[in-house]
């Protein structure tokens, strides 16, 4: 079974410690690709060095809605240049958090809409982030196509069904394995086959049984599992099926590791 975590801050600060340990048990437990995703300057571009130095990583470069105060015409130049590297393979996570407010919703939007465009002129999909701000964000999708997931999704099935009426892919992270997520079942249920994705987000959100420790990639075979039997079909399939999604969407070739 080979499986890929389509979204990871494996240049967090918290992996310092042990980051090649952390790949290679990555690799060694079958995870077989790996987005690496940046927030902010800074951790796009050590995500970007991280990908280059390891075959199953990925990059993703952009800016998080929590960092979007510092949004300027000098980040999009940075993101852009950052972007025509090779390993590179979306812009984000880049998107709208109203849960935490840490920079000034208008800030957020327009970081936002500016990302947007800015992923059209250079062919790249967008690693979307929303929460709490379905009311905002579903306007800006409506109406035309889209290339992009909606990563770590807290939606409803109403709010999924506008996301894939424009295109979008969506991924589960490990919230989906919470008792609390009923309403988040009925959307994992829901999503089409050809539109699913998994996901890690560590170090955060560990999903049962390691919640409470740092999240790793090689946990996103527990997501795996727990969508494989909401769905009623074998991990194995899920992971060929999620594995093919994000190659893909990602642009990633079949005969690449």
């Amino acid at each position: 079974m080979r499986l890929f975590d389509t979204h990871a801050h494996l240049e967090d600060e918290r992996f310092d410690g042990d980051r090649d340990a952390v790949i290679a048990a990555m690799r060694r437990e079958g995870v077989a690709l790996c987005v690496t995703v940046g927030c902010d300057i800074e951790t796009s571009r050590a995500a970007v060095a991280l990908a280059r130095t390891h075959s199953r990583l990925y990059a993703a470069v952009g800016v998080h809605p929590h960092e979007a105060s510092v949004w300027s015409g000098e980040c999009a130049a940075q993101i852009t240049e950052m972007a025509a590297d090779a390993r590179v393979v979306a812009l984000g996570e880049t998107g709208l958090d109203y849960h935490y407010d840490h920079s000034p919703r208008e800030a957020q939007r327009l970081a936002l809409r500016d990302q947007m465009a800015l992923a059209a002129d250079l062919g790249l999909p967008v690693i979307y982030h929303v929460r709490e701000a379905w009311g905002d964000f579903l306007p800006l999708i409506r109406g035309a196509e889209h290339r992009g997931v909606m990563h770590c999704y807290s939606g409803s099935v109403d709010s999924a069904r506008i996301c894939l009426d424009a295109g979008l892919y969506i991924s589960f992270s490990g919230t989906v394995t919470y008792k609390n997520a009923a309403k988040l079942l009925d959307a994992a249920r829901y999503v089409p086959a050809d539109r699913l994705l998994i996901e890690t987000d560590s170090p955060y959100l560990a999903p049962e049984p390691v919640r409470g420790k740092r999240n790793e990639p090689r946990c996103v075979v527990h997501i795996a599992r727990r969508l494989a039997a909401l769905r009623g079909v074998p991990v194995e399939e899920l992971a060929q099926t999620t594995m093919e999604n994000g190659r893909r969407l990602f642009g990633i070739p079949g005969d690449i590791e």
